[in-house]
């Protein structure tokens, strides 16, 4: 497997920045929610956004251990 680049690895971060909008939206609904229903919904949703968050976390982080640290020629 290749190390990432900067074009792949600037699409995963506006993926991250996504999905840390949708948490907090996610968040604020679950707080704010009228009905039960509507809470749990959006719990759901929270945590399947966390799941995408942190699956991109992971790849950012496996791509370091990867990534030359010299500049390639």
């Amino acid at each position: 497997m290749k190390p990432m680049t900067a074009k792949e690895l600037e699409y995963i971060a506006d993926s991250m920045s996504n999905e840390e909008l949708l948490i907090k939206q996610c968040t604020a609904l679950a707080v704010t929610g009228t009905t039960p229903a509507l809470q749990n919904l959006s719990l759901q949703f929270l945590q399947t956004h966390q799941n995408h968050y942190d699956s991109l976390l992971h790849a950012i982080q496996h791509h370091q251990q990867m990534a030359p640290t010299q500049p390639q020629q």
